[in-house]
């Protein structure tokens, strides 16, 4: 599958019924061995790779005897701290013995509308895969409350995907893809392979999970395709349960495939455009030649600091005659900016204390 093969980053959510087998009560060590091989394929071709793994409630409530239980939330919790910790190991063996490092990342809904804490989990995962590691992401279910959970692993995948700026995200659970209408009680229903659009109709054809321990049906999955498309990263639904699923997916296994609207790099900064500045910082025209050149703003072309504003703000970049050159979400607030302009990064930590980034604002997070 072209999609696939041609990723640059790609996010891989594993729904809980495919790595826990409710009716053995184990985690599925042998399909998980050939999902590891897949990752080490796409690793060959150049691919970064995220997980984003559901099943670590399934787990620990099984290693509870809570098996047969409605589960409160705090039992929701207690499972999911137990159940975390061996997801992460079987994850782990299973990588590490490809020789791929594996990391554990889990997220709330906060740390991605938060806007300091969205920007953190950004750079940590985009740090993680430039190191070659495969972070292994989910919801930090041991903390999360109603107000602050994404709900189900689905979104959760999507808002990484626009966290990392993926071109791909694959959802694989125990369905084909996305069907016209429930192809268990309609014989006439047909699997949509491409669609362009999620229209109303669409929306319309999916239906809600029967699965006892599962959270998300193919209405999640809809839901999160919708958003993951409009920032530039295609979706897919596949079946997973299949040993090698991306081998086989790549191969051709059944599926449906959500195009695109844009890539998700446009997508970045036609948001960053659309904001609302909080402040301005003057450069000089060395700073300047090398924005246009695609390069970041660093701190030494830095030579003054307008307005008050914190790390991740839109701010407006401006010359030396006031006018308005670029808009990006910076990297420090007004009182550190101020401190480190006109020095050299590596000069930063000595003055701030602390060691900072390499940029004062990242030429992805800038719209020249």
């Amino acid at each position: 599958m072209k999609q696939v093969l041609s990723s640059n980053k790609l996010i891989i959510k594993i729904g809980s019924s495919l790595i826990f087998d409710n009716k053995t009560k184990k985690i599925r060590e042998s399909w998980l061995k050939s999902l590891a091989q897949d990752i080490l394929k796409a690793k060959n071709r150049k691919t970064d790779v995220i997980l984003v793994s559901s099943g670590a409630i399934a787990v620990g409530r099984n290693i509870l005897g809570m098996d047969n239980e409605d589960l409160t939330l705090e039992q929701s919790q207690a499972a999911a701290a137990v159940g975390q910790i061996r997801l992460s190991q079987a994850y782990q063996d299973a990588l590490s013995s490809l020789g791929i490092t594996a990391a554990q990342v889990l997220l709330t809904l906060d740390d991605s509308e938060n806007r300091r804490r969205y920007l953190n989990s950004r750079s940590t995962l985009n740090m993680l895969i430039s190191l070659g590691v495969v972070p292994i992401v989910n919801e930090n279910d041991t903390v999360a409350t109603d107000e602050i959970r994404f709900g189900d692993n689905d979104r959760l995948a999507s808002q990484v995907a626009i966290m990392v700026g993926a071109d791909s995200l694959i959802l694989f659970s125990d369905v084909d893809g996305l069907f016209t209408s429930n192809p268990n009680i309609d014989q006439s229903s047909k699997l949509l392979n491409e669609i362009i659009e999620i229209t109303p109709e669409i929306e319309k054809m999916a239906g809600d999970t029967n699965q006892k321990f599962a959270k998300g049906g193919m209405r999640t999955k809809l839901i999160a395709a919708k958003s993951a498309t409009n920032a530039g990263c295609s979706v897919i639904i596949s079946n997973g349960k299949v040993e090698a699923p991306l081998t086989k997916l790549i191969k051709g296994q059944s599926h449906s495939l959500f195009i695109a609207k844009t890539d998700p790099l446009t997508s970045r900064k036609n948001w960053i455009s659309s904001m609302k500045t909080k402040g301005k910082i003057k450069i000089d025209n060395g700073a300047i030649a090398a924005l246009k050149q695609g390069k970041s703003l660093l701190s030494a072309g830095v030579i003054e600091v307008l307005g008050t504003f914190s790390r991740g703000d839109p701010i407006e970049i401006i010359d030396v005659n006031n006018n308005s050159i670029a808009k990006g979400l910076v990297n420090y607030d007004n009182v550190e900016t101020d401190l480190i302009m006109g020095k050299r990064s590596s000069e930063a930590v000595k003055i701030l204390g602390y060691a900072g980034r390499n940029s004062v604002i990242h030429r992805d997070n800038l719209v020249v």
